[in-house]
C-alpha cells in the first residue's frame, strides 16, 4: 500500500462515520451519505452492499453534494429518495385515512393489496409506525365512531348503523370491549359501571386510582385528595364508586411504587378508552424509554401524522393514567418542560427519577 493510500484509509478510518458505515447503522441514514470512487456511486450509511474499503470512501453531509461531486445514486438503497422511515410513515398516514373512509372493516389483504407488499410486511410497518396493528386501529376508529353516535343519537339502534356496524350482532359482539360497558349504560354516564378506586400518597403528593372490572380506568395526580375524588365523579357521573378494599389498596401501592422507582415498570391492565389518534398518541408514550424524552412534533412523526403535534399536545392533555401512559416524558422542541395535567413540578420531578434509577 502506498504512503498516499495509506494516509486516504487512515484518515477515513479515524472519522467517526466510517463506523457507523462499517455497522451499516440506520440510524445514522440522512445524518451524511458516503460515495465510493472506484464505483462512483454514493450510499446510505446503511446499504447493504459490500462493503466499501477506506481508502476509496469519500463522505459527504447532502446527497446533492455527492451529485454535485459526480457521484451517482446507489440503485440498492436509493440515496436520492426520502429516507426509508419517512416513505413509511407516508404510507400508514395513507392508510389510515383509508381505513378511517371506508364503511366496513378492511381486512388485512386488501390494505397490502392497496400498498403493493406483503401482508407480513405490511403488518409490521404499520405497527412500528404506529404502535397499533392495523385491526387495532381500525377498531379504535370504529369504537369513537360508537361512542359519538350514542351521544349523537337517541336510539341505540340508530347508533349501532350510524357508526357503520352492518348488524346489531356485530356490534352486541364488540360492545363490552369497545365500551367497557352496555351501550345503554355509557348512554346513561356509565350508570350500573362499579368503579373500585382508593387513594393514596407518594413523593408528588396524593394519587387517585380506579379501575372497572376491566382494568384501571384512571390514575390521576394532585395535592388535594377530595379534587381527585371529584374530577373521578366528573369523569363517570352516573356509575357507582365504590372504595377500595385491602386487597385493591394494594394495586394503589403498586402505582405508588412505581411513581417513586420509575424504572420498575409498570404491569397493569389498562382500561384506556380514547380516540384512534390518542391511542397511537399513548401507545407511543409508553414505548418512551424511562428517563428519556421526545418533543411532541417528535411523537407526532412516529406515529405517521408529523403536522398534528399540536393534536399530539392535545392527547397528552387528556391522558387519564398519570405515568402508566408517561406523557411527562414529552417535551418541547427546544427541550424545555411545557405543560403538565398534574403540574410542571411533577413533570420535572418524575424526569429527575428516572434519570437517576
Amino acid at each position: 500500500m502506498s504512503t498516499m493510500t495509506e494516509l486516504l484509509a487512515e484518515a477515513t478510518t479515524k472519522d467517526p462515520r466510517w463506523a457507523a458505515v462499517v455497522a451499516r447503522d440506520p440510524k445514522a441514514d440522512g445524518a451524511f451519505f458516503y460515495a465510493v470512487r472506484t464505483t462512483g456511486v454514493y450510499c446510505r450509511p446503511s446499504c447493504a452492499a459490500r462493503a466499501a474499503r477506506p481508502e476509496h470512501t469519500v463522505f459527504f453531509t447532502t446527497a446533492a453534494e455527492a451529485e454535485r461531486a459526480g457521484f451517482r445514486p446507489c440503485l440498492r438503497c436509493r440515496p436520492d429518495q426520502p429516507p426509508l422511515k419517512v416513505q413509511h410513515a407516508a404510507l400508514v398516514a395513507e392508510l389510515c385515512r383509508l381505513i378511517e373512509r371506508s364503511e366496513r372493516m378492511l381486512s388485512l389483504a386488501e390494505l397490502a393489496s392497496h400498498a403493493r407488499m406483503s401482508t407480513y410486511h405490511l403488518h409490521r410497518i404499520f405497527k412500528s409506525v404506529t404502535g397499533v396493528t392495523p385491526r387495532a386501529y381500525a377498531a379504535a376508529h370504529r369504537a369513537e365512531n360508537v361512542r359519538t353516535e350514542l351521544r349523537r343519537n337517541a336510539s341505540v339502534t340508530e347508533a349501532i348503523y350510524g357508526a357503520g356496524y352492518l348488524s346489531s350482532g356485530r356490534f352486541y359482539e364488540a360492545a363490552d370491549q369497545v365500551l367497557g360497558m352496555t351501550p345503554t349504560a355509557y348512554r346513561s354516564g356509565g350508570a350500573h359501571t362499579q368503579i373500585r378506586f382508593a387513594i393514596g400518597e407518594c413523593s408528588l403528593g396524593s394519587i387517585l386510582v380506579a379501575a372497572s372490572e376491566r382494568g384501571v380506568c384512571a390514575i390521576l395526580m394532585d395535592d388535594d385528595p377530595d379534587k381527585l375524588v371529584r374530577d373521578l365523579q366528573d369523569r363517570f357521573p352516573r356509575a357507582e364508586l365504590i372504595g377500595g378494599d385491602a386487597e385493591f389498596e394494594q394495586l394503589v401501592s403498586t402505582v405508588v411504587g412505581f411513581v417513586d422507582a420509575p424504572g420498575q415498570g409498570l404491569d397493569l391492565p389498562l382500561d384506556v378508552r380514547g380516540t384512534a389518534f390518542q391511542q397511537r398518541v399513548w401507545q407511543a408514550l409508553r414505548e418512551i424509554p424511562a428517563g428519556e424524552t421526545r418533543s411532541y412534533s417528535a411523537i407526532a412523526t412516529r406515529i405517521g401524522a408529523p403536522k398534528a403535534a399540536r393534536a399530539v399536545a392535545q392527547a397528552c392533555a387528556a391522558n387519564p393514567l398519570a405515568v402508566a401512559i408517561p406523557c411527562h416524558r414529552v417535551v418541547r422542541t427546544d427541550g424545555c418542560l411545557s405543560g403538565y395535567r398534574w403540574g410542571i413540578d411533577r413533570k420535572a420531578e418524575l424526569l429527575r427519577k428516572e434519570r437517576k434509577a
